[in-house]
C-alpha cells in the first residue's frame, strides 16, 4: 500500500469505535475517522466466530488487496477499520469489492468520480 499505513494499536482501533463515523453493511461494517496526516491507516478486524484461520485469512487477504486496487480513490488523512460480518464468508470478491466502496463512498472517503 503506497499511501497508506496498517492500523495495529489497539488503543486506536478503539477510539475508532468510539468516535468514528459507522456505516453498516450486510457483509462489512466501515468505521472511519480523520487522522491528522496525510496518509490513510487501515485495519480489519475479523471474529473469531466467522472460521478458522484459513477463513479469517482469505477474508483479510480479499479486502487488503480491494483496498490496495482502489487507494488512489480514497481521501487522504483517515483512519479506516473494516469489521467483517458473518455473511461475507460466502461472499464473493465481487460482492466484498461492491460492498466496501459503496461503504467507503456513503462516508465520504472516496474522491469524486472524474468525467
Amino acid at each position: 500500500m503506497q499511501f497508506s499505513r496498517s492500523l495495529k494499536l489497539n488503543h486506536v482501533f478503539r477510539r475508532l469505535y468510539r468516535k468514528g463515523g459507522s456505516y453498516a453493511s450486510r457483509d462489512l461494517v466501515l468505521y472511519c475517522r480523520k487522522n491528522g496526516s496525510r496518509e490513510n491507516r487501515v485495519g480489519l478486524t475479523v471474529g473469531v466466530k466467522l472460521g478458522h484461520a484459513v477463513v479469517r485469512n482469505r477474508i483479510r487477504r480479499r479486502l487488503r488487496e480491494i483496498y490496495r486496487l482502489h487507494e488512489a480513490q480514497f481521501l487522504p488523512g483517515w483512519d479506516i477499520v473494516v469489521v467483517v460480518r458473518a455473511r461475507a464468508v460466502t461472499a464473493s470478491y465481487q460482492q466484498l469489492e461492491r460492498s466496501y466502496l459503496a461503504l467507503a463512498a456513503e462516508a465520504g472517503i472516496l474522491r469524486e468520480a472524474q468525467a
